[in-house]
């Protein structure tokens, strides 16, 4: 299991940020439909993605690739909630 990110910046200071909520965006697929296409969908409608069910997802804060990983369902009390298994992640810490 990874080592929590410290709180302190570079210089060793306190950072305010670390305890920032972020926002993180998980692409399962992208879909390409002509306008008439979109344009007859309907409720029960199948919009084909561009991704197999089990190719990896990707995750995206502020339109930047972070890491990638694999769905997964929760079990115990969160039964059935989709979660990401992470694959790869990008060197985040370099970029702060």
């Amino acid at each position: 299991m990874a080592e929590p990110a410290p709180e302190t910046d570079a210089q060793g200071a306190k950072s305010p940020f670390v305890k920032v909520p972020i926002e993180v965006t998980i692409s399962v697929g992208c879909a390409r439909p002509t306008v008439q296409e979109l344009l007859q969908l309907a409720q029960d409608s199948v919009l084909p993605l561009d991704k197999k069910i089990d190719d990896p997802v990707e995750l995206y804060v502020g339109g930047q690739l972070i890491a990638r990983g694999e769905l997964e369902e929760l079990t115990g009390d969160s039964q059935g909630q989709l979660a990401v298994r992470l694959t790869e992640v990008a060197d985040l810490k370099s970029g702060l």
